[in-house]
């Protein structure tokens, strides 16, 4: 009798109280778990505040993957299960109150889908992308343009357009996360561009000392600046002085060198290096 009136009351919750259980749930449960359990868990999982945040990063997108498997038999799919039928299943149920998207690395996600999701969800404020076919980089600047309150961006390769892209963000982006070969023109369209940066990530990059300075004297507000791993600088003391002098409050700069490990010096170094470990 106890076990029943537990459930009971589970069931009779108030659907806002649901709603804010549920909202911090991740979207497996969201899709597969939680709406079948009863009719007001149902109804709680249609309100868009549940689906605000809609990390597919981290779920397995593959045919024989139980998500795949379980999608298809709940949702009496009729056609195979893709990546890209989940997206519009969780972008739908969002009503384009999605703030953040992280999108799964390789397997999956294709340029089509970044342009649907620019289109159906303009108040991302976190944004976090696949890799990309070298040919659709060209098609970031106009994607990434329509966020207008993105706040924070990670990629994990910078990509042909990025001079562009940098110009097309929203100058109130406070976070960057990449990496690649950064040169003069590319720092230069970060500083000129990203004034209220609080936080760069630029680990595994090619970056020379001289750009490493321009971004350390080029920000007022940055309190974070992460460069581990790149090829190009070696943090000596004229670059801990400015640091000091910048108020960065965190400055990571471990595995950095002047030369590759293969012993190859900033000259002979590939202008697109990529550190890939």
């Amino acid at each position: 009798m106890q076990n029943i009136e537990e459930e009971r009351r589970w069931q009779e919750m108030d659907t806002d109280c649901l709603v804010n259980i549920f909202r911090r749930l991740g979207l497996e449960d969201l899709t597969l778990a939680v709406p079948f359990v009863c009719q007001s868990w149902y109804r709680a999982t249609l309100d868009p505040t549940c689906w605000r945040v809609l990390k597919f990063r981290g779920l397995d997108f593959m045919p024989w993957s139980n998500l795949s498997k379980e999608f298809s038999n709940r949702y009496g799919l009729n056609s195979r299960f893709s990546f890209s039928c989940f997206l519009k299943f969780c972008v739908a149920r969002s009503h384009g109150e999605a703030i953040e998207v992280e999108f799964p690395l390789l397997f999956g996600a294709s340029i089509n889908d970044l342009t649907y999701i620019s289109h159906r969800c303009t108040k991302l404020r976190k944004a976090t992308l696949p890799i990309l076919q070298s040919e659709d980089e060209p098609l970031l600047p106009e994607i990434i343009g329509r966020w207008h309150e993105l706040e924070q961006l990670e990629m994990e390769c910078k990509p042909s357009s990025f001079q562009e892209l940098v110009n097309n963000l929203n100058p109130k982006l406070n976070s960057l996360k990449m990496f690649g070969s950064f040169k003069k023109d590319d720092v230069s369209v970060i500083v000129n561009k990203l004034q209220k940066m609080k936080s760069l990530c630029l680990s595994k990059s090619y970056l020379q000392k001289d750009e490493l300075l321009s971004i350390l004297n080029g920000f007022e507000s940055l309190e974070e600046l992460v460069v581990r791993d790149c090829v190009g600088f070696e943090v000596d003391e004229e670059v801990l002085k400015r640091v000091m002098h910048s108020g960065i409050k965190v400055f990571e700069h471990e595995g950095s060198n002047l030369v590759y490990e293969d012993g190859y010096d900033t000259d002979e170094c590939d202008p697109l290096y990529v550190h890939v470990l």
